[in-house]
């Protein structure tokens, strides 16, 4: 059973036209009270937070097949994806085309489960401390996400479920080959409580901020709209 559809996530977001959720989940994500409002309400209907609930919603009403080519990773492939690649003392996670987070939850699902730092913490044997380790020791602090997307739609719902999960991460809507920029976000939470939500904030378009997140800004759009 799908728990949100077309008709739950509108309603959530208060609009008539699931064309208009990438906007509006964008002014939303920007206010934090109206944000954490947003993410209670979501925690309402599902608490399960160990799978994109937006997949099903994006993938039917706003992927870019024709344009950008999306597809979305689904998610036994971002576990088994995850389960492959993960070395258990990384506590540093990279993706381009990261979509709306799919793999990044997998990722994040695993960090809590297993927890890596705890392993470099301990500096013990691997098997042992992955094995005795768990959400207990888990700390968002800890652990670092860097994630690129080039996608208007996609960018507010990797951000959303970025936030709700309380995770570190800078989110950069850039291309990821040619490094042009349109916006940057820090995605912040500096508490040690893995129940805590995330803070977002916008990165500015400096010369100095575009040098440390290695891109160009890409200001045509803008310009035009002037």
């Amino acid at each position: 059973m799908v728990k949100f559809d077309v008709k739950t996530v509108n309603n959530l977001l208060g609009i008539d036209d699931a064309f208009k959720a990438p906007g509006r989940l964008m002014e939303i994500l920007l206010e934090r009270e109206e944000r954490e409002k947003l993410f209670r309400n979501f925690l309402k209907i599902d608490t399960n937070l160990e799978y994109d609930w937006f997949h099903e919603y994006f993938e039917t009403e706003q992927a870019e097949r024709k344009s950008k080519k999306q597809d979305f990773t689904p998610n036994s492939v971002a576990k088994l994806a995850n389960s492959i690649a993960c070395e258990p003392r990384h506590t540093d996670y990279y993706e381009m085309a990261a979509g709306t987070g799919g793999m990044m939850i997998a990722r994040w699902v695993y960090n809590i489960k297993e927890d890596p730092a705890f392993v470099l913490k301990r500096k013990e044997t691997v098997v042992n401390d992955v094995l005795t380790s768990s959400i207990f020791t888990y700390s968002p602090r800890a652990y670092w996400y860097h994630l690129e997307e080039l996608s208007d739609r996609a960018i507010p719902f990797l951000l959303f479920n970025s936030a709700i999960r309380g995770i570190n991460a800078e989110i950069i809507q850039c291309d990821s080959l040619s490094r042009k920029a349109k916006r940057a976000f820090y995605v912040k939470n500096d508490s040690n409580d893995f129940l805590a939500f995330s803070d977002i904030l916008e990165i500015p378009k400096t010369d100095k901020f575009a040098k440390f997140l290695d891109v160009e800004w890409n200001l045509d759009e803008e310009e035009e709209k002037e």
